[in-house]
C-alpha cells in the first residue's frame, strides 16, 4: 500500500473561503520533486538565508504592536534544535521539540521568559520562472500562557506568507494565534502551570502553501512570536519547513504488486470528507482512506478539508492513482558507535513507505527510516523498504561497529604535595592510537604518551582517540603543588622574670611545633605562653597540609621589669641602621598606642604595633633634623597599664 500524492487545487482567499468544484490536476513523483531554496529547511544546522529579528510587544491606541529590529541569531530567542536521541520534549506540551517530518533540524522562536519580548524570522525566495506549479509546506507548534487580558495585550504567534512582487498576502496560509480565555481550535491545556494563567499548546501542524501560477514571483515567509504586554506571560513557537517543495502528497503512485492503496490527506485539519470523481459518493471521513484491492490505475478521487475555525481556508484536493511507483532502500554508509553512544543510520523518510530493520537489537525504533543504533557488538543491519501496500520491496545493509575506549585515569603519587620534598604526581591512562594531555583545558605540547608527570599545579585530563576515530576524555584531576615559605627570625621577645608572656608564630601551614618545648604551656600551639627566669631560643616547625615545612626562630630575653623603651635619636637615611623610630616592648603584651608629635603639638605618626615604626617623613616628605615628642601606652604581662613619654632627635 502506498501513500498517494493528491493532485490538487488550493483555493486562495481570506477566511471564510467558499469551496469551488474546480478540477485542475497535476501529478508528480520522487523523480521530479521541485528543488527548495537553499537552507529553507534549516538542514545546514544554521540560520543561513534566514533573517532574524528581536524586539518587543506594546499597546498603541488599543492595538497590539510588535516592533522588530533585524539582528543576527540571538541566543535563547532564535534556537537551532538538532535531532537527538532520545528526542527532547517541550516541557509544557510534552510533544517533540523536533518536527516529526524526519528532518535533522528544527528551530524554536522565542522562549518562556515573560519580558514583553518579541522575535521574528523571515525568508525570501523567488519561484523559478518556469515553475507554475509550486508548493511548500511549513510546520509549526505553539506554546503560550493565557492571562485573559484584553486581546491586544495577549501573547501571540503571527504567520504571514506574502507575495512580495504583488504585495499580496496569501491568506489561507497566513494567520495569528491569540489566546482569548478559552482553548483555541486544535489547542490543548498543559498540565504544567507557572502562574495563575493556563498554558495552551498546539502540537506540530503542517500547512501547505499553494504557489501555483506565481512563477517568477518573490515570496516571503515571516514568523513572529510575542509575550504579553505586561512583562508577565510568554509565548513561543517551534518552526520547520519541509525539504521538498512539491505537493504535500508525495508520490501520486502505488506499486504494481501492492495489495492495497492508502491515500493520506495533509495533517492538521479539523475534518475530512472523501468523494469519488463525480462527487456522487462519500468514500470516507478520516485523514486517511484505504482501498483494498487497489482501484484501476488512473482512478481519480477528491478530499474536502475543513480547517480549524480561523486558521486556513476550506480546500478541495484531488488525487489520481497510478501504479508506477518504485522505491529505493538506503541504509547509509557503514559507521561506528563509540562507547555505546547512539549513531543515526538510514536517511530521511519518504511518506507512504514502510521501513523495517533487522535485527532489532540496539535500535531506537526498528520501524522508521533513520533510527539511532547502539549495538552491544559489531552488527550488520538490513533495511527493508516497501510500499505501504506491500509491494516494491528493496533492501540495503549497513555495518555498525561498536568501538570502545577505556579512559580510566590512574594516579601514582599524590595530588597534593610540596615541591622539593621528594613527592610527585604521575598520571596515566591506557594506551590508545592518539593521546593528548591537557592542563586547564589547554593542550600540553608534546604530552602524547600514556604517562604524564605533573610539574605544575592545575587541572589535568587526557583525550584518547582510537583507530576507529572514537574519542573520550578521562576524568579530570586537580593537582596542587605547594612551595615552602622562606624561614625568618622573629623580633627579640622580652619577658619579665617569672611573669607569663604569649609568643606568636606565623599562621602559615596547618601545624606548629616549638622546639625545645621548655617553659611553654603548649609546644604545638601557634601562640604558646612562655614562663621562665632564664633566656631561651626556639625553632618553630610550621607544616602545611601539602607537606611543606618552614622552620622559623624566636629568641626570648628575660628582663627584670616591664618597660616601654624608645631611643633618644634615630637616623632615617636608609642605611639599614636606626632607620625607624619604634618602641621596644619589654614585658608589654598589648601596645595601645605609640604617637609622635612635632613641637607645635601636631600628630605626625600613630600606631598600635611596634613595627615597622616611623620613617621620619610626613605625607612622603622627609623631615629635617629636629626634636620630636613621643608618647606610648601599653598593657603589661601583669595586666597593668604603663604610660611613657619622652623626646627623640631626628638626625640627618
Amino acid at each position: 500500500m502506498k501513500t498517494i500524492e493528491l493532485l490538487y487545487l488550493k483555493i486562495r482567499a481570506y477566511f471564510p473561503c467558499i469551496l469551488l468544484a474546480l478540477t485542475v490536476v497535476f501529478s508528480s513523483n520522487y523523480s521530479n520533486a521541485q528543488s527548495c531554496p537553499s537552507n529553507i529547511d534549516f538542514e545546514s544546522g544554521t540560520f543561513t538565508g534566514w533573517r532574524c529579528y528581536i524586539g518587543g510587544a506594546s499597546v498603541v491606541n488599543n492595538r497590539n504592536v510588535i516592533s522588530l529590529t533585524e539582528v543576527g541569531p540571538t541566543s535563547g530567542r532564535h534556537t537551532i534544535l538538532p535531532l537527538t536521541y532520545p528526542g527532547e520534549l517541550d516541557p509544557y506540551g510534552g510533544f517533540p521539540i523536533n518536527c516529526p517530518n524526519g528532518s535533522g533540524y528544527s528551530i524554536r522562536l522565542g522562549n518562556d521568559l515573560a519580558e514583553t519580548e518579541a522575535e521574528g524570522l523571515s525568508y525570501e525566495f523567488t519561484i523559478p520562472a518556469n515553475q507554475n506549479e509550486y508548493t511548500l509546506i511549513y510546520n509549526y507548534a505553539v506554546v503560550f500562557e493565557d492571562p485573559n487580558h484584553e486581546i491586544y495585550q495577549q501573547p501571540r504567534m503571527e504567520i504571514e506568507v506574502l507575495n512580495i512582487t504583488d504585495n499580496d498576502v496569501i491568506g489561507c496560509s497566513s494567520f495569528a494565534f491569540i489566546p482569548l480565555g478559552s482553548g483555541l481550535p486544535g489547542f490543548f491545556e498543559s498540565p504544567i502551570t507557572i502562574s495563575t494563567a493556563p498554558i495552551w499548546c498546539k502540537d506540530w501542524t503542517a500547512v501547505s502553501v499553494n504557489l501555483d501560477g506565481l512563477a517568477g514571483k518573490k515570496i516571503r515567509l515571516f514568523f513572529k512570536t510575542a509575550d504579553c504586554t505586561f512583562r508577565r506571560h510568554f509565548g513561543y513557537a517551534y518552526i520547520d519547513v519541509n525539504s521538498e517543495c512539491n505537493s504535500e502528497f508525495v508520490g501520486a503512485t502505488y506499486c504494481p504488486d501492492d495489495t492495497a492503496v492508502v491515500v493520506n490527506a495533509p495533517f492538521g485539519y479539523e475534518s475530512y470528507k472523501w468523494f469519488n470523481n463525480s462527487f456522487t459518493q462519500v468514500l470516507g471521513n478520516q485523514q486517511t482512506i484505504r482501498f483494498e484491492p487497489p482501484p484501476p490505475t488512473g482512478t481519480r478521487i477528491a478530499v474536502e478539508m475543513t480547517p480549524y475555525l480561523g486558521y486556513g481556508c476550506l480546500d478541495t484536493l484531488y488525487a489520481v492513482l497510478i501504479d508506477t511507483l518504485t522505491t529505493v532502500a538506503n541504509a547509509g554508509n557503514d559507521t561506528v558507535s563509540c562507547n555505546n553512544n547512539p549513531v543515526q543510520i538510514g536517511v530521511k523518510p519518504k511518506p507512504g513507505l514502510v521501513y523495517k530493520w533487522t535485527p532489532t537489537a540496539g535500535l531506537s525504533n526498528p520501524e522508521i527510516s533513520n533510527p539511532f543504533a547502539s549495538p552491544a557488538s559489531n552488527t550488520n543491519y538490513t533495511l527493508e523498504v516497501r510500499s505501504i501496500g506491500g509491494g516494491c520491496l528493496k533492501t540495503d545493509d549497513i555495518l555498525v561497529k561498536q568501538s570502545g575506549i577505556d579512559s580510566t585515569l590512574q594516579l601514582n603519587g599524590k595530588l597534593i604535595f610540596c615541591e622539593g620534598f621528594g613527592d610527585s604526581c604521575v598520571l596515566s591512562v591506557p594506551p590508545e592510537a592518539s593521546i593528548q594531555w591537557f592542563k586547564n583545558n589547554i593542550a600540553i605540547p608534546g604530552a602524547n604518551q600514556p604517562t604524564y608527570k605533573v610539574l605544575k599545579p592545575g587541572d589535568y585530563y587526557a583525550l584518547l582517540i582510537n583507530n576507529d576515530g572514537c574519542q573520550l576524555t578521562s576524568s579530570p584531576k586537580k593537582v596542587i603543588i605547594d612551595n615552602a615559605a622562606a624561614a625568618i627570625t622573629y623580633p627579640l621577645a622580652y619577658a619579665v622574670t617569672g611573669l607569663p608572656l604569649q609568643l606568636n608564630a606565623r599562621t602559615i601551614g596547618s601545624t606548629a611545633a616549638w622546639d625545645p618545648p621548655l617553659y611553654l604551656d603548649n609546644a604545638n600551639s601557634y601562640s604558646p605562653v612562655f614562663t621562665s627566669t632564664t633566656n631561651q631560643s626556639y625553632t618553630i616547625e610550621l607544616t602545611t597540609n601539602t607537606g611543606c615545612i618552614t622552620i622559623d626562630k624566636q629568641n626570648v630575653q628575660i628582663v627584670p621589669f616591664i618597660e616601654i623603651h624608645v631611643p633618644t635619636a634615630f637616623t632615617p637615611n636608609n642605611d639599614g641602621l636606626n632607620d625607624f623610630l619604634r618602641p621596644a616592648l619589654r614585658g608589654i603584651k598589648e601596645l595601645r598606642y605609640f604617637k609622635v608629635f612635632n613641637r607645635w603639638g601636631q600628630l605626625l605618626y600613630e600606631s598600635k604595633n611596634e613595627n615597622p615604626g616611623w620613617n621620619g617623613s610626613i605625607n612622603g616628605i622627609q623631615q629635617s633634623s629636629q626634636t620630636f615628642v613621643w608618647t606610648a601606652e601599653g598593657v603589661g604581662v601583669d595586666n597593668k597599664t604603663y604610660f611613657r613619654k619622652g623626646t627623640v632627635t631626628l638626625l640627618r
